[in-house]
C-alpha cells in the first residue's frame, strides 16, 4: 500500500460487512467528537478500534511531550482478561518506548516506535517470522501467559498538521465465526487508519480545549488576585464560595427526593458552575478599596477616629489651661480651696471627656447594632462640645461627616458606601453579559449575577423571586450567605461558630432569603459540616442543634 506495507496479505471481506462497519466507524466518530474526557476520549478510541477490525487486543500509545518516547496509555487483551490504564484504575508500569537510541538513532526495531517515526502504518501477519522488528518483548509476554501473538497492526495517529501525536496498536485479529486468528485485512487497514485519523482529530480538539479552558481558568484566576491584591480580605471569599457552591450542588445532584429530585448534572454542568462560581464576584475590581476594606465607621484611607482623639486631648488640654488660669489670677488672695474645687471640675471635665472618647472608639468598630439613646448620645457628643479649629474658629466637634459615619446603625458602612458595595454585582453583570460565552457556558452570567437576590424578590439587583431564579443561582446565594457569615478574614468581623451561622440561616430560611428547599439538603446531607472540616478554624466548628431553631 501506498502508505505502508503488509507482511502476508489478509481475507477479503464481503461488502455487506464492509459496509457494517462503514457504518460503525460513522458512529464512532461522531461519539468521539462529544467525549470530553481525554482518558475515556482515548479508551474508547481503542475499544472501538479493537471492535471494528475483530481484535483480540491492543494498545494506544501518545508521544510525550518532548516528542521523545511513546508513552503507553491503554492496554486491552479480550481473551486474557487484562485493562489496564484508562478508566480500569490499574496503572501501565511499562518503561516508555524510546524513539531514538543513545546515538540519536532511529529506533526501528521497535514496531510501534518506527509507525510513530516513520508516520507509517505497518500490518504484520505473524510477529513470530516477521523479519526487520524485534519482537523478543512479546515472545517472553506469551512464554510467560501462554498467549501467541500473532497479527499486527499499527496505526500512527498524525493530527491535522500532520504532526503523529500516538499509536494505536492491535493484536490478533479473529474471524467470525470460528475465533481463528488471521492477519488484518486490507480493509481492516484501511478502516483502522480511518478511525486513527479521527481519533487524531478528537484528541486535538480535546487537547485545544482543555488549554483553552486553562487559559480560560487562568485569566479568572488572574481576576481574583487582582481582587486579592487589592483586598485580601475578598481574595478567599472567591475561592471558597465556588468550593462550597459544587459541595451543595453535588449534594442536590445526588438527592433523588424532595421538591429537587429532578435536579441532575453533568460534566458540562458542573463546569458551567465552577466558572460562575469563580466569577461571581469578579465586579469587584470595581469596587473602591477603602469600601471593601473599611473596618471601621470612620475609615477611609486610614481611621479617622484618631483624629477625633486629637480633638479630646485639645479640650482636655484647655481645661487644664483654663484652671491654671484662674489660679494664676488667685494668686494673690490665695485662696486653697477654691482652687482644689476648680481642679475637681477640671477632672470632672475631663473624665467626661475621656467617657465620651471611649463611647466614640466603641461605637467606631461596628461590631453591634446601636440602640436609639447610643445614636442620641453621639449625636449629643458631635453638637454639644465646642472646640476652636486650625483657624482659631469654634466648631461644632464632629463634622456631617463624621456624625453620618458614627450613626451607622449596624455594620461600618453608609447607605452610600453600601450602594457602592451593592454595585459590584451589576458590575459583574455587565462585565459577564460582554463575553461571547460558548453554549455550554451560556448560563454562567444569570448564575454569577443571582447570588445576591431573595426568594422573596426583595434581593438585589434585579428583584428576581424564586421562581424566576435557576437551581445554580440559588445554590449559589446560599454559598455566598454561609461563607460571609463564617469568614474569619473580614476586617470588621470574626468569623461566626457553625452553631450560630446555621441559626442565622435558617432565620433566612424561614423569612424568604434563601431556598428552603435547598437549605434542608444543606442541613440533611452535612454540607455545612464538611465545608466547615475543610474551611474554618477548629474553634468555630461547635455542635448544630436543629432543634434549637424552632
Amino acid at each position: 500500500m501506498a502508505d505502508g506495507f503488509l507482511y502476508k496479505g489478509g481475507s477479503v471481506d464481503s461488502i455487506e460487512d464492509l459496509l457494517r462497519r462503514l457504518e460503525q466507524l460513522n458512529a464512532i466518530g461522531a461519539a468521539l467528537s462529544k467525549e470530553r474526557d481525554i482518558t475515556r476520549l482515548l479508551e474508547s478510541i481503542l475499544v472501538a478500534a479493537k471492535t471494528i477490525t475483530q481484535a483480540d487486543g491492543g494498545t494506544l500509545y501518545r508521544v510525550t511531550e518532548d516528542r521523545q518516547a511513546l508513552r503507553f496509555e491503554i492496554l486491552k487483551t479480550d481473551s486474557l482478561n487484562i485493562a489496564m490504564g484508562g478508566t480500569s484504575g490499574k496503572p501501565i508500569d511499562f518503561p516508555n518506548l524510546p524513539l531514538h537510541d543513545s546515538q540519536g538513532r532511529p529506533n526501528d526495531s521497535l514496531v510501534a516506535a518506527y509507525a510513530a517515526i516513520h508516520a507509517q502504518t505497518v500490518n504484520i501477519a505473524d510477529a513470530y517470522t516477521a523479519p526487520n522488528f524485534d519482537f523478543s518483548g512479546t515472545r517472553k509476554f506469551d512464554a510467560r501467559t501462554g498467549y501467541r501473538s500473532q497479527s499486527f497492526l499499527t496505526v500512527p495517529m498524525k493530527d491535522h498538521e500532520g504532526d503523529v501525536i500516538g499509536v494505536l496498536q492491535l493484536l490478533n485479529a479473529k474471524r467470525k465465526p470460528d475465533g481463528q486468528v488471521v492477519p488484518f485485512s486490507s480493509s481492516d487497514q484501511s478502516l483502522a487508519e480511518s478511525l486513527a485519523s479521527q481519533a487524531a482529530i478528537a484528541i486535538t480538539n480535546r487537547n485545544l480545549m482543555s488549554q483553552l479552558e486553562t487559559l480560560f481558568e487562568s485569566f479568572i484566576s488572574l481576576i481574583n488576585l487582582a481582587i486579592d491584591e487589592k483586598s485580601h480580605y475578598t481574595g478567599g471569599h472567591c475561592q471558597r464560595v465556588p468550593a462550597l457552591t459544587m459541595m451543595l450542588a453535588e449534594a442536590v445532584n445526588a438527592h433523588k427526593e424532595g421538591p429537587l429530585a429532578s435536579f441532575s448534572m453533568d460534566e458540562r454542568d458542573r463546569y458551567e458552575l465552577k466558572i460562575a462560581g469563580l466569577l461571581h464576584d469578579c465586579g469587584k475590581v470595581t469596587t473602591p478599596v477603602h469600601v471593601v476594606d473599611k473596618a471601621t465607621k470612620l475609615q477611609t484611607l486610614f481611621d479617622r477616629i484618631d483624629l477625633i482623639d486629637t480633638r479630646f486631648e485639645v479640650l482636655k488640654r484647655d481645661q487644664e489651661i483654663a484652671v491654671l488660669r484662674a489660679q494664676l489670677e488667685m494668686r494673690e488672695p490665695k485662696d486653697p480651696a477654691a482652687e482644689a474645687t476648680l481642679w475637681t471640675a477640671c477632672r470632672e471635665k475631663i473624665d467626661a471627656l475621656d467617657a465620651d472618647r471611649d463611647f466614640l472608639r466603641h461605637v467606631n468598630q461596628g461590631a453591634e447594632a446601636m440602640k436609639d439613646a447610643d445614636l442620641h448620645r453621639v449625636r449629643d457628643i458631635g453638637q454639644g462640645h465646642i472646640w476652636r479649629n486650625v483657624n482659631g474658629l469654634e466648631s461644632e466637634f464632629l463634622s456631617a461627616d463624621e456624625l453620618e459615619n458614627l450613626t451607622i446603625r449596624a455594620g461600618t458602612l453608609t447607605s452610600a458606601e453600601r450602594g457602592v458595595i451593592n454595585n459590584h454585582i451589576v458590575a459583574t453583570i455587565k462585565m459577564l453579559e460582554q463575553l461571547p460565552w460558548p453554549k455550554h457556558l451560556k448560563n454562567v452570567p444569570e448564575y454569577a449575577g443571582g447570588h445576591h437576590e431573595r426568594m422573596d424578590g426583595k434581593g438585589y439587583p434585579k428583584g428576581l423571586t424564586r421562581d424566576q431564579m435557576s437551581v445554580q443561582a440559588r445554590v449559589m446565594g446560599i454559598a455566598d450567605i454561609f461563607e460571609a457569615l463564617t469568614a474569619r478574614d473580614r476586617p470588621y468581623k470574626q468569623g461566626m461558630k457553625l452553631s450560630q451561622a446555621m441559626g442565622i440561616m435558617h432565620k433566612f430560611r424561614t423569612g424568604g432569603h434563601i431556598d428552603p428547599d435547598l437549605f434542608d439538603i444543606f442541613v440533611k446531607e452535612g454540607v455545612y459540616l464538611r465545608y466547615a472540616n475543610q474551611f474554618l478554624d477548629p474553634w468555630q466548628i461547635d455542635t448544630v442543634n436543629p432543634q434549637a431553631w424552632v
